[in-house]
């Protein structure tokens, strides 16, 4: 999902307790998406419920972010909108994607060899899902904020303007969307294996500094876009060869894109829209980042005897969540 760019970024690992009494704008669809792919059984199928339902985003969600507010993290989730014309060709394509690895994940299963990758490389979001995730997310008295186009455009836009400390992804799309602060990793730190291979790696969150980065590769935000833009993103196909470090050379030899295609004599469809789709992308302030007194009479009732949670786990995280909250209304009142 989106440009690659993470070698032209300095990444500081931290603690998830360096961001206690922090605001995280966290893009939620990213999210989602890594509970589905991570959280599988050892043949790759999903946790569901005795309906068939999958379930594996819920236990995500509800667990670790629990564990993100004991630790202080307070998390606001930003939902994706209607998405850009441009971006159209790329949905397709991860569509056939999808289905590919599906298909290659029924005859792993059928064949008895592990297809576990395949079964990661076919997680898909749902409207149902999406609508879980907020209903469960709003239950747990976190914000649910509806951006008007790109999730990651919003939660750059909240940053920016000081709403939140950090935007949470794990695309560096963020970055071109001008967001100040960046922590990666939020919802999967810990122990993780490798794909295809038997080795497990430690995990953990890092911050990326986005002003310090520019200075440091001596460019603009708007000269970095354009570095995306060559290399590729989700609105267009980049230039044939050119990676992170190529473009950032071309850009620092050649001042802006457009006198890099001219002296390539190369062109990029539609590359003065893009960039400016992430110069001024579309965003609203229409939110509010407050957390609220969880409900926990909905967790349960929905997780439990909705969705075959067990009980008493649930229980146990909900107390999590109210002892969060409590932390976080002494912690305003002294300052008020």
């Amino acid at each position: 999902m989106g440009v690659d760019l993470g070698e032209l970024f300095k990444r500081e690992r931290i603690e998830i307790e360096d961001l206690s009494g922090k605001w995280v704008a966290a893009d939620a669809f990213n999210m989602l998406y890594q509970f589905l792919a991570i959280i599988r059984q050892k043949d790759g199928t999903p946790l569901m419920d005795s309906q068939g339902r999958v379930t594996s985003h819920l236990s995500g969600l509800l667990y670790r972010t629990a564990n993100l507010m004991e630790a202080g993290v307070k998390v606001a989730f930003v939902f994706d909108g209607k998405p850009s014309q441009l971006k159209m060709g790329t949905l397709e394509q991860r569509g056939e994607v999808r289905e590919r690895a599906a298909a290659a994940w029924e005859e792993a299963r059928a064949t008895g060899q592990d297809g576990f990758k395949y079964a990661q490389a076919a997680s898909c979001i749902s409207s149902e899902i999406l609508d879980d995730g907020r209903r469960l997310i709003s239950a747990m008295g976190l914000p649910v904020i509806q951006a008007p186009s790109e999730g990651e455009a919003q939660a750059a836009h909240m940053t920016a303007r000081g709403d939140v400390g950090y935007a949470g992804s794990q695309d560096y799309d963020v970055l071109l969307f001008g967001a100040p602060m960046v922590v990666r990793n939020l919802a999967i730190t810990g122990k993780r294996k490798l794909p295809r291979k038997n080795i497990y790696v430690d995990i953990q969150p890092e911050i990326i500094d986005l002003n310090r980065s520019l200075m440091e590769n001596g460019i603009s935000r708007k000269q970095l876009v354009e570095i995306g833009i060559m290399c590729g993103t989700d609105y267009n196909c980049g230039l044939s060869r050119v990676g992170p470090k190529t473009a950032l050379r071309l850009i620092r030899e050649k001042g802006d894109l457009e006198a890099v295609l001219a002296d390539r004599d190369d062109r990029i469809e539609n590359f003065q829209e893009i960039r400016e789709l992430f110069l001024h992308p579309d965003v609203t302030d229409d939110y509010e980042i407050k957390m609220k007194k969880p409900r926990v009479d909905e967790i349960v009732s929905f997780l439990v005897e909705e969705r075959d949670f067990d009980r008493e786990r649930v229980e146990k995280t909900t107390t999590k969540l109210e002892e969060a909250y409590k932390r976080g209304q002494s912690t305003l009142d002294r300052w008020l």
